[in-house]
């Protein structure tokens, strides 16, 4: 059972291992190991050091045009692991950073990870309950004391869970998966439309007009959610 445990774990790392190697072929890696040698350089207790001293513990580099993801790793204090990596998704998502790559990586954790659920519900109200960092830059605040900083993001009093944003964020997963499974099963269903063989064709066929209107449905359904949003985070 342990060992059945672990599929999922080594399945998520060797992804997220893979998707920074290939971010990393297409960037001039020399500008990011110049910033990680700047912030090695910051006094200790600074956001930006701990930056530093989290990526060298880890044996890793800053990520091309995802720098800001690293800082809310030292910021919140979620490892640099594939699992941690999902609930810190967890936590951006409950605090306002409702983006395609936040919810891809948030899915694939949740599908993968069910006996995680109850850590991820908690780290999705830990989220809803904090200042929101979406917009936070390591230029910005790499200098300042990382203890003051998490003092302000994690409030002391709890916030009245309001229905409507989770509702958002129900529905905006929700299209989403319809249009990743409308999209896979429109794909898979293709080249059956082209044989010859009439039993294909009507056996294709209706799997090919459902995942398309699985597809439209998701796009939209995603179309109305993000017209109809206004974020209540900033409250």
């Amino acid at each position: 059972m342990k060992k059945i445990k672990q599929v999922p774990n080594f399945i998520i790392k060797v992804s997220f291992h893979l998707s920074v190697w290939l971010i990393e072929q297409f960037h001039d890696m020399k500008a990011y190991e110049k910033q990680i040698d700047n912030l090695r350089h910051l006094e200790e207790g600074t956001l930006g050091r701990e930056i530093a001293d989290c990526l060298d513990r880890h044996n890793l580099k800053l990520v091309p045009r995802f720098e800001s993801h690293d800082l809310k790793h030292s910021l919140l204090g979620y490892e640099m692991t594939p699992v941690d990596e999902i609930r810190m998704q967890s936590f951006m998502i409950g605090n306002g950073n409702i983006s395609l790559p936040s919810v891809v990586i948030f899915l694939f954790g949740f599908i993968l990870l069910p006996h995680k659920w109850y850590q991820l519900l908690k780290d999705f109200q830990l989220g809803l309950n904090s200042k929101p960092i979406k917009d936070w830059t390591i230029e910005k605040y790499a200098g300042k004391d990382i203890h003051q900083l998490r003092k302000y993001v994690f409030m002391t009093e709890r916030k009245k869970i309001k229905i409507q944003p989770i509702l958002h964020v129900i529905a905006y997963i929700g299209s989403l998966v319809a249009m990743i499974f409308g999209g896979l099963g429109m794909l898979f269903c293709l080249p059956f439309l082209f044989s010859s063989v009439l039993e294909d064709l009507v056996g294709a066929g209706f799997p090919f007009v459902g995942g398309a209107i699985l597809f439209i449905g998701g796009l939209i359904s995603l179309s109305i959610v993000n017209k109809n949003y206004k974020t209540s985070y900033n409250a």
